[in-house]
């Protein structure tokens, strides 16, 4: 479900690229019922269960099951015994810690990336971009989230560290989701100029500066998301 190699791997961003790594039918519905839920067509208040996922998704109840599992583990969903599946709703002091998480994890994994960016992943990363763009136009709210989330866990995925992909990995979905229930508009929370700028810097392996935009750019979206107001400063 989680890479494992020691190296930076490009991805084709022409296919879906999911937070986690599923497999066959189940890589296919677990973006689509992630947008579901960034969409808010499924929310905290929906009463739905896996046979109403199997419906609505025209998906096997294994794969709905497998998909469900990893939505828990991601925080997206709330599973327990004997109860309906839930959408989870994080509260301020949650979003605050994954922020700072993120904030920790994703300047040193950027820095990283800039030591030998490949073409292909540069190319990756500026498809992702492009796509992001052509959803917020499209006025697909969820897509653009999940395609902005995409774009950080590729560029983590460039650093070449496994473990620290991995953890951020775990807190990118829950970032979503928080986006996904402000009332921002999805312009300025995708932020797809900021995203740029990274690009352009990893590109020259200007790692002071990548890690200086990386938490402007994570700033502005705790702002966004929090009304939180403070200074910019580079974590070393």
């Amino acid at each position: 479900m989680n890479s494992v190699a020691a190296t930076p791997h490009a991805h084709s961003a022409g296919a879906p690229l999911p937070f986690t790594r599923l497999r066959g039918a189940v890589n296919d519905l677990y973006p689509r019922l992630l947008e579901a839920i960034l969409e808010q067509r499924i929310t905290p208040a929906s009463r739905f269960t896996e046979d109403s996922l199997q419906a609505m998704f025209s998906a096997g109840r294994a794969d709905v099951r497998r998909v469900l599992t990893q939505l828990s583990h991601e925080q997206i969903v709330v599973l327990r015994a004997n109860h309906r599946p839930r959408v989870a709703a994080p509260d301020r002091d949650l979003i605050r810690q994954t922020l700072h998480a993120r904030r920790l994890a994703e300047n040193t994994l950027v820095r990283l990336a800039c030591q030998s960016p490949q073409p292909d992943d540069l190319e990756c990363l500026r498809t992702l971009i492009e796509r992001g763009k052509r959803a917020i136009e499209q006025d697909r709210r969820g897509a653009a989230i999940r395609l902005s989330g995409e774009f950080h866990l590729q560029l983590a995925r460039m650093a070449g560290n496994v473990p620290l992909t991995h953890f951020l990995r775990s807190l990118v979905p829950l970032t979503s989701l928080a986006i996904a229930r402000n009332q921002c508009s999805t312009r300025s929370c995708c932020a797809s100029q900021e995203h740029l700028a990274l690009v352009e810097v990893v590109e020259r392996g200007d790692a002071s500066k990548a890690g200086m935009l990386m938490n402007r750019h994570l700033d502005h979206l705790e702002q966004t998301l929090l009304g939180t107001t403070f200074q910019h400063c580079v974590v070393s």
